[in-house]
């Protein structure tokens, strides 16, 4: 008999704790977990905001601005620490300027489910075997300064994804796929205001675009990788030469098309039938069409695409740019996956060395995976300095 677990089921609790239709839900979702606990702190925040090394996730064109020659980060995150204790996401994220205008990074991300006893009903045996289903990613960047204040990135990934569980019949082959990434950042000079100085700062970042991962070669049994489109902008209040406030709010989409009405024939009632036909259409779906698909594909129109957006607002206080504190917030259409949470964190710096933490709270009534969990970030930076413009 053909197993395949569904731990995908465990990702979703991020989205949805009830079956909602038109939820969107593509596969390997550990790619849009926040890895780093500095991002976490903001409500999920990184596009626009200062250069660090976790720019790799969020806007590798930030790294251009980058005011450190190299660096090299390391972050953990558990996940669903209310149901076990051995899932859990770690990235590995290296970066280095080439020149004042380029650079660039590489980062090994990886997703572990923990071990996974397989029984089945009616068995007596007592030697089960046990599984370690996992995902994983590697990607490598490149940015590039178009002038003094505008930079912009591309970024390639490779994906693997091992969540299917051998049987007689059927080999346990991973899936995999490949993805890029198109980002922009823009960020301005110091500008003199009456009471204080500012920084404006602006980002893209077009992620995850590639082939649909599948895991049995099989057109009917695939998944939309998680492409989305992040919008975000930023202001620096520099108080003095002290102490600075920042403000940040992003727009995230992702970029994959929206199921559809299983009533087929309008009749008012769904027919398993209609629903494996709605099912194939959806599947069927090429991944360059679904991206185009998604900005127009909404079964009730714009009102819809609209819920489609999730928003973030974080703020972040900086204090000789060695101790911070952050907090933001995050919010998601409860049509969409209703995930809203509030996010508090804190850093501090020591010559090279920089610690962040980030705590999260839902404020939704659907429980988030990462609810009442701590996540941790290390982060070494070395080399010479360059001027902030």
């Amino acid at each position: 008999m053909k197993k395949t677990v569904f731990l995908l089921i465990c990702l979703l609790l991020v989205s949805f704790a009830k079956a909602q239709e038109r939820v969107i839900v593509p596969g390997v979702q550990f790619l849009l977990v926040a890895a780093d606990a500095r991002a976490a702190g903001m409500g999920d925040i990184g596009v626009a905001t200062s250069a660090d090394a976790f720019s790799q996730q969020w806007n590798p064109a930030k790294y251009a601005f980058s005011t450190d020659a190299q660096g090299f980060s390391l972050s953990y995150t558990p996940y669903l620490t209310d149901l076990v204790n051995d899932i859990s996401l770690g990235q590995l994220t290296y970066y280095q300027k080439l020149n004042e205008r380029s650079a660039f990074a590489g980062s090994i991300r990886y997703f572990g489910l923990g071990d996974i006893e397989l029984r089945q009903t009616g068995e007596q045996n007592e030697d089960f075997p046990i599984v370690s289903p996992n995902e994983f990613a590697i990607d490598g960047s490149y940015s590039l300064k178009l002038s003094e204040k505008f930079s912009m990135a591309i970024a390639g990934r490779f994906i693997n994804s091992n969540l299917k569980v051998a049987s007689d019949s059927n080999d346990a082959s991973s899936a995999s796929s490949f993805a890029v990434d198109v980002a922009g950042f823009y960020q301005s000079e110091e500008i003199a205001y009456s009471e204080f100085n500012g920084r404006w700062r602006a980002g893209f970042n077009i992620q995850n675009l590639g082939p649909k991962i599948s895991y049995d070669n099989d057109e009917f049994n695939n998944n939309f990788l998680p492409a989305n489109l992040k919008i975000g902008t930023g202001f620096d209040f520099i108080l003095d030469e002290y102490n600075k406030v920042a403000v940040n709010v992003e727009l995230n989409k992702l970029l994959v098309p929206t199921p559809q009405n299983p009533d087929l024939n309008g009749d008012g009632t769904v027919t398993p039938e209609e629903r494996n036909q709605n099912n194939d259409n959806y599947r069927s779906i090429g991944w360059t069409s679904g991206v185009f698909k998604s900005f127009g594909d909404a079964p009730d129109g714009l009102s819809e695409e609209i819920k489609e957006f999730t928003y973030a607002l974080g703020a972040e206080y900086l204090y000789q740019d060695s101790f911070a504190m952050r907090l933001g917030y995050f919010h998601e259409s409860p049509l969409k996956g209703a995930r809203q949470f509030f996010s508090l964190g804190a850093g501090f710096k020591y010559n090279v060395v920089k610690v962040d933490v980030s705590y999260l709270f839902s404020s939704s009534k659907v429980k988030n995976p990462l609810e009442n969990t701590l996540r941790f970030s290390l982060t070494f930076n070395f080399g010479d300095k360059y001027d902030e413009y």
